[in-house]
């Protein structure tokens, strides 16, 4: 075998990897956080679900490695649906309907993809199984406030009405990270954001291949820490655009409080 039969194997391998295999590897990532208020609560974070038609098994799985991580709350990102259009998405109805599987209180925001393919829709599909959606309010669940901002693409996030009458510990839900800069309440000890896939493609040594923020690769992915304000960016767990990954597995987020 020659150099370029060698090389045509290779760059093959790595396009099933990136296609198949990398897509379907679904990595828990863990976070403490330091909040006395807090100590010993458990929270998960999942986003950009994107569920594709064929996907159920994907979905169960989902809902299997979040409950064995025995969170108290989940939070979920927004993205349940996956493209613009609804015939290359699973139903939101079905989704819902597995999500409410989760063993823990539940609450979501709205994506932009879900903007696209029906805003209220969505929400009723959601709520009528459990899952409490926020857009531009909060609740709260013992002695925590989870604020949830619309979508910036298909919406309009109002801070001050998610925030109002909110006090520490707040944590803040934003589908996109761009929101970042403009939350200086004291009151939020996190904000949780995913959109932008971590850039799903990510060569070494190089910058995620697509980033769509207008902060560039600023907060393409991570614990980000900013003018004494701290968020997190999920990865996520689905694909857009291209239905690949590469060196940026799909994840959920753990979040400890100490």
């Amino acid at each position: 075998m020659n150099l370029s039969n060698y090389a045509t194997g290779f760059i093959l391998i790595l396009f099933i990897w990136a296609l198949v295999i990398e897509p379907n590897i679904l990595t828990v990532k863990k976070l403490q956080i330091e909040c006395p208020s807090l100590k010993n609560k458990r929270i998960v974070f999942a986003t950009d679900l994107h569920i594709k038609p064929y996907e159920m098994a994907r979905l169960k799985k989902l809902v299997r490695t979040i409950n064995r991580q025995k969170p108290d709350i989940v939070l979920l990102g927004g993205d349940y649906v996956n493209g613009h259009r609804k015939g290359r998405s699973m139903p939101i109805e079905n989704i819902a309907v597995q999500l409410s599987q989760i063993n823990a209180t539940t609450i979501g925001i709205i994506g932009n993809h879900d903007g696209w393919q029906g805003k209220e829709e969505a929400i009723k599909a959601l709520e009528s199984n459990g899952i409490k959606v926020l857009v531009n309010e909060n609740t709260k669940i013992d002695n925590l406030y989870i604020a949830g901002l619309d979508d910036i693409q298909t919406g309009k996030a109002d801070i001050n009405k998610a925030l109002k009458n909110t006090s520490y510990p707040t944590i803040v839900l934003t589908h996109s990270p761009d929101t970042f800069p403009d939350l200086n309440e004291k009151s939020i000890i996190l904000t949780l954001a995913g959109h932008l896939h971590g850039g799903q493609i990510v060569f070494p040594f190089m910058k995620p291949l697509t980033v769509p923020s207008k902060y560039g690769n600023k907060y393409a992915y991570g614990l980000i820490k900013e003018n004494n304000k701290t968020m997190f960016v999920s990865r996520g767990l689905g694909t857009s655009i291209l239905a690949m990954r590469f060196n940026c597995p799909p994840q959920i987020v753990v979040i400890d409080f100490l």
